[in-house]
């Protein structure tokens, strides 16, 4: 009896939960992800490097290591545990030593002393390093003051005076004078290069470019030849830079002494991302053909060194490309694409040809090339945080090599998703994902929470989000869909929304609601709907023109259109978006939510940034003043220390605890797992 009980219960032990016995997503369990990142290859292709974040959400910190592992993903080690973030490793020219960013300084490893040193010590900090092929010196990019050039003490003097005081005044004399989450001031970005062996820094070039706030995405804006002689570099040579989308690639030498070369000026749109190829004969880079379109789709192209000459390799391929790579012989690169909710990886050659998918429809985030045809990469789901995964070419199989969120996702219901397509304007199918609730029973009905994307040109991925987990774990249906403007579908399906936001993606996501609420389990009484940037100006066309939400969540969204374009820094977006400005566009006039005002009576929780200058916090309080005069029901929540993103551990619990407390009001359900008022005075916030 004795044997058949221990027996029992070691089967018990053994045995995953299902999905019931599992505990709902909370918004605590977020924030107990370990979010791992990108995989960096060793010379060799022995080791991989990747970093891993982990939260505390008491505390409002998070903390990053850097961790190594055989590349079979065997033998995984902390490397740096400390209480300080490690980040951006990248290798030596050996698998012995490697370096990486600490509080913007670089710092060198030694695998076989496991110890770090310091490297540098420049004032204003380092970003972007990237090493030469030989390991001589690497080169990264800084934001100093143009008088001081890559002078430490010049740059400290100023910087200290400067942080006398708070700035009492900004004198701008252009514009794009502020961007993104800050003013622009004294300092300017450059290029530099750090010899390694004689401790030196000295300047290269000026860019604009270098900026990390000028652009969204990791991709970098420079690179150097193999042979160390040439450094590859991204600029907008635009007078008026805050209505041109142009951007173009210089040529310069390693010392900065010829004046750059442009090898793009023919195209008057984008060009960057330039990455040499192994035999130095190539560089291959990104480029858009549309001038002032910051959503057209990115291309392939090469530029031949000798001939002086370049060819776009996936002109017919009818999908945004995203990271791209070299293969170690030169002759193909890969890349990753939007296609249809996924970011796949695929091969082209340098000679044109067949674009080949060579890994299955996957959400990846960074990869690298193995021997053995194989490849490593960081991918994502809906139902699994990012782990590192590897990939064989030769029989299209895939096995996971990281299992830090193995643990949560044994105890916690975190949730998979279905797909749907439905008809929407002009017979195009719109696609959708939809995740159900916690211990769902499709006899019941619940509530539903449609969530409308930003960009608006980008697309909802089959990818882990807080979204997608903390409210199905209060009991929620949510529906995220990708109707036009939406990357991954084609270009005309992309580009259809600008000149018409109020209009066919409009159309589309009323259809959307009426498949939802064909759904037997859909609560069709009980609809909501929330949306950030773009999907927070749907919130208020949907204020404008239909009634058939229970309630709205309106996140960094534009409220008036002709004051958002008098107040944004980014002009190139409205003019093209809005087709112009106030004056000689009725797009304006058309698609502002604020001229419908007499139409106006869901509920809305209303959530923005102080800093935010690409959609200003003002657009929010025009909306509050508006709902509030008219006697709706709105709350308005304002991150002082946040721009149009706010900081994920200090900022984001309020926005998932808001948005629960505003949903059980108006859609049902229990209690939010905090009091708002009372989070920000208990968890460290927004400072």
């Amino acid at each position: 009896m004795k044997t058949k009980l221990m027996f029992f219960l070691l089967v018990l032990f053994l045995t995953p939960l299902t999905a019931q016995q599992k505990k709902p997503f909370s918004i605590d369990d977020l924030y107990r992800i370990k979010n791992v990142g990108s995989p960096v290859l060793s010379p060799t292709g022995n080791l991989v490097l990747f970093t891993v974040g982990e939260s505390n959400l008491k505390e409002g910190k998070t903390n990053t290591d850097i961790y190594i592992m055989k590349s079979d993903g065997s033998g995984i080690k902390n490397l740096t545990s400390s209480d300080k973030n490690e980040y951006a490793p990248f290798w030596s020219t050996s698998d012995d030593k490697f370096y990486f960013t600490q509080e913007s300084q670089i710092y060198q490893y030694d695998i076989d002393e496991e110890e770090g040193t310091k490297v540098t010590d420049f004032y204003t900090g380092i970003e972007n390093p990237l090493l030469s092929k030989d390991g001589k010196f690497f080169i990264f990019s800084s934001e100093i003051y143009p008088e001081c050039g890559a002078d430490n003490s010049c740059n400290e003097k100023i910087s200290k005076s400067s942080a006398d005081g708070p700035m009492q005044a900004y004198i701008a004399d252009k514009l794009l004078f502020r961007h993104w989450t800050s003013y622009k001031e004294e300092k300017e970005p450059a290029l530099f290069l750090y010899n390694i062996e004689k401790n030196e820094v000295k300047k290269i070039v000026e860019s604009n470019w270098f900026a990390s706030a000028y652009m969204l995405g990791g991709d970098v804006k420079f690179d150097v030849s193999p042979d160390g002689s040439e450094i590859c570099f991204m600029k907008n040579p635009e007078k008026n830079i805050e209505a041109s989308t142009n951007a173009d690639l210089f040529l310069i030498d390693i010392n900065g002494t010829n004046t750059p070369e442009n090898i793009t000026a023919q195209n008057k749109a984008w060009d960057g991302y330039p990455a040499y190829s192994p035999d130095g004969k190539y560089i291959a880079y990104k480029v858009q053909r549309q001038i002032n379109y910051e959503a057209d789709r990115y291309r392939i192209a090469v530029y031949d060194r000798g001939s002086k000459t370049s060819k776009i390799l996936t002109e017919n391929f009818d999908y945004t490309i995203n990271d791209i790579s070299w293969s170690d012989d030169s002759k193909s690169v890969y890349f990753t694409a939007d296609f249809e909710g996924y970011t796949p990886i695929y091969n082209v050659s340098i000679n044109g040809g067949t674009i080949e998918q060579v890994t299955s429809k996957r959400s990846i985030f960074g990869y690298k090339i193995l021997p053995e045809n194989e490849i490593i990469y960081l991918a994502r789901s809906i139902d699994k945080p990012g782990e590192i995964y590897k990939w064989k070419l030769k029989d299209y199989s895939e096995k996971q090599v990281t299992f830090f969120n193995k643990e949560l996702l044994d105890k916690v219901d975190i949730r998979p998703s279905e797909q749907l397509w439905v008809e929407g304007a002009d017979g195009k199918k719109v696609h959708l994902f939809l995740v159900k609730p916690h211990n769902f029973d499709a006899s019941k009905k619940y509530p539903v929470i449609i969530n409308v994307h930003g960009g608006p040109q980008s697309q909802w991925m089959d990818s882990f989000r807080g979204d997608w987990q903390v409210y199905p774990g209060a009991g929620y249906v949510v529906a995220f869909p990708n109707p036009h403007g939406s990357t991954g579908y084609g270009s005309a399906y992309t580009e259809a929304i600008s000149g018409d936001w109020g209009g066919k993606v409009y159309e589309d996501l009323m259809k959307v609601t009426d498949a939802l609420e064909k759904l037997p389990y859909v609560d069709k009484e009980n609809i909501g709907a929330m949306g950030w940037s773009f999907g927070g100006y749907m919130m208020n066309w949907f204020q404008a023109k239909t009634k058939r939400f229970k309630c709205l969540a309106s996140m960094m969204g534009i409220y008036d259109l002709k004051s958002m374009w008098g107040a944004t820094e980014e002009l190139w977006f409205v003019n093209w978006d809005l087709k112009g400005q106030p004056w000689n566009s009725d797009s304006y006039d058309k698609y502002s939510p604020s001229n419908y005002s007499e139409n106006f009576s869901t509920p809305t929780l209303i959530i923005t940034g102080e800093r935010d200058y690409r959609v200003p916090y003002t657009q929010s309080v025009q909306y509050f003043t508006a709902l509030q005069t008219l006697g709706i029901d709105s709350r308005l929540i304002i991150f002082k220390n946040d721009g149009h993103w706010p900081n994920g551990i200090k900022s984001m619990p309020l926005y998932y605890n808001a948005h629960l407390e505003w949903f059980h009001k108006y859609l049902g359900g229990g209690e939010a797992p905090y009091d708002s008022r009372e989070l920000i005075k208990n968890i460290a916030f927004g400072e």
